[in-house]
C-alpha cells in the first residue's frame, strides 16, 4: 500500500528492488544460455576435406591433407565377389595417376554380410600383401544407419544415394565437393575416364597459377 501523497512505502520499495534483481538474473541467465548454445554448436562441415577420420591404426587424420587433389573414396571389403577385380583396378588407377594430384581413399565397411569381418589393421595388411595396394586405408566404419561415419555420410548426402553393396566409388574434386559416384557393377573404364579428366583439369589449373 502506498503512503499519502502517492509515495511508495518501504515494503513497496523492497518488492520493486527484488523484482528488478529477479529480472536482471533472468536476463543474465538467458544471455548465458544463448552464448553457450552458440559456442557449443558443432561446426557444420562444408566439404569432404574438412572432416577428421581415423586411420587403420586408430590415429586421427585430417582429410585436409588431400585438399587440392582429386580423391576416389571407396567403401571396400576383403571377402566379396568384387574384391580382387576392384582392388587391382583401383591400384592401377592410383599408380597411373600418382599421388601428387590424386588418391584412392579406402574405407573398409562390414555392413554388407560377412564380407569384411576383420579389424582395420588386418584389413589393410591383407589388401597390401594379397593385392599389392599402396593407397591409403582408414579405420573400418559404418556407412548405414545413425552410426554412419560423418565423413562418409557427407558423400552419401551429397549424391542422395546410400551404397547397397561394397565398392561404391565417390569422386571428390579439389575443393572437397562430390561430383560423381559409381555403383559396384558400373564400368571401371567410366571411372578412369572421369578421374583422368579431373586430374588433367587440376594440373592445368596449377600450371596456370605458377
Amino acid at each position: 500500500m502506498e503512503a499519502l501523497g502517492g509515495y511508495p512505502t518501504k515494503s513497496s520499495k523492497a518488492r520493486i528492488k527484488r523484482l528488478r534483481v529477479l529480472v536482471s538474473m533472468t536476463v543474465g541467465v538467458g544471455c548465458l544460455f544463448l552464448l553457450q548454445t552458440h559456442l557449443v554448436k558443432p561446426r557444420k562441415q562444408k566439404d569432404f576435406y574438412s572432416f577428421e577420420v581415423k586411420d587403420a591404426r586408430g590415429r586421427t587424420v585430417s582429410l585436409e591433407k588431400y585438399r587440392g587433389k582429386a580423391s576416389l573414396v571407396v567403401n571396400v571389403a576383403s571377402h566379396c565377389q568384387h574384391t580382387e577385380a576392384s582392388y587391382k583396378s583401383l591400384q592401377e588407377l592410383h599408380r597411373e595417376l600418382g599421388t601428387s594430384h590424386f588418391n584412392v581413399l579406402a574405407f573398409p565397411c562390414g555392413q554388407f554380410g560377412d564380407t569384411e569381418p576383420g579389424f582395420s589393421r588386418d584389413i589393410e595388411a591383407f589388401a597390401k600383401s594379397t593385392y599389392g595396394v599402396t593407397f591409403p586405408f582408414f579405420s573400418k566404419i559404418k556407412i548405414l544407419g545413425t552410426e554412419a561415419e560423418p565423413a562418409f555420410r557427407f558423400l552419401t548426402d551429397s549424391v542422395q544415394k546410400i551404397p547397397k553393396w561394397n565398392f561404391w566409388k565417390f569422386l571428390v574434386n579439389q575443393e572437397g565437393k562430390v561430383i560423381r559416384f559409381w555403383r559396384t557393377d558400373e564400368s571401371m573404364e567410366s571411372v578412369r575416364k572421369e578421374v583422368t579428366a579431373l586430374v588433367r583439369e587440376i594440373i592445368i589449373r596449377k600450371r596456370g597459377e605458377l
